[in-house]
């Protein structure tokens, strides 16, 4: 068993993964599961509507593959050696869904050819609790910030998931570790999101609103910096570390993204906008909401609100 666990650990480093981990496919605890569930109820998840579906999966991930034993933990690494002042780190190259659905399809095959049963790669798409099992998985801990962070590297990762009918002898869970509870995040947060406790109040989070948000934006909001997304919470934490890239090809930004800036966006039209983002994750907030977010970034520079 512990043969079969090496030699699925370096097919996920040949797919260009810098951690993985195993865990028993199973429920996820009951107080986590709590947790959540209160989250959700007191409309933390703001203009995420679609975190309050498919309960009964976020609960047990066997349901999305029948007869699931293992859940594989897979974080693939997104620092980036060139950084734009408009935009997040993880929305510079090619969207992550697609690379890494493609990487990892190619484990998984290689996993059924070698060792049988099934499996099915899930790439933030599907509702499962991905950094609940990259903790489970002893891949990293969760932080204040609510983001998994990996020993050595930080917080900057996807994180994807393989599930399989197979069995091997799980890693050390590492849930219930804390992270240095600085509060360093929490004093950054520029929209005040988060409550120190690991919570998140999604209404108040940069990210969610110049990503996922639809509509006008909060009348009072600035966007002196990103217009989409927002790492400040990552840039602040001590455990994160610049220290040594691997990021993927994939994942390093073009030059025509890094030319950009609010002007350029504000006078794209929809073929300027999949010329430089059609494959590119920030697809998600379409041109109309891009133009939106970068017209208040030019307000929020020259006025006060």
């Amino acid at each position: 068993m512990d043969d079969i666990r090496q030699a699925i650990r370096s097919l996920v480093a040949d797919a260009g993964a810098i951690r993985c981990g195993f865990a028993e496919a199973r429920p996820v605890s009951e107080s986590e599961h709590q947790r959540y569930t209160e989250w959700v109820r007191a409309g933390r998840n703001f203009s995420m509507p679609y975190l309050e579906r498919y309960d009964d999966i976020r609960r047990d991930p066997r349901l999305l593959l029948d007869g699931a034993r293992t859940v594989i933990s897979c974080a693939f690494d997104y620092r980036q050696p060139r950084r734009h002042p408009l935009f997040a780190d993880y929305a510079l190259g090619r969207d992550y869904h697609d690379v890494i659905r493609m990487r990892l399809s190619a484990v998984a095959d290689e996993i059924v050819a070698r060792f049988g049963g099934n499996t099915r790669v899930c790439v933030d798409t599907a509702p499962i609790r991905e950094r609940y099992w990259a903790a489970e998985a002893g891949v990293g801990i969760i932080g204040l910030n609510g983001q998994l962070i990996v020993d050595g590297v930080g917080s900057k990762v996807f994180l994807a998931e393989i599930l399989w009918t197979g069995s091997v002898t799980p890693d050390s869970s590492l849930i219930g570790r804390k992270c240095l509870e600085c509060d360093a995040c929490v004093k950054a947060c520029p929209g005040n999101a988060l409550d120190g406790r690991g919570g998140l109040d999604a209404a108040r989070c940069y990210s969610c609103l110049t990503i996922e948000h639809r509509g006008d934006l909060p009348p009072n909001l600035r966007l002196d910096s990103r217009i989409y997304g927002c790492d400040v919470c990552q840039d602040v934490c001590p455990m994160c570390s610049e220290s040594s890239l691997a990021t993927l090809s994939e994942f390093l930004p073009s030059d025509a993204l890094m030319s950009l800036d609010a002007d350029g966006i504000l006078a794209m039209d929809g073929d300027a906008f999949r010329a430089v983002f059609g494959r590119s994750a920030v697809r998600r907030a379409k041109l109309s909401g891009l133009q939106r977010n970068a017209a208040r970034h030019k307000n929020s520079k020259n006025q006060d609100f």
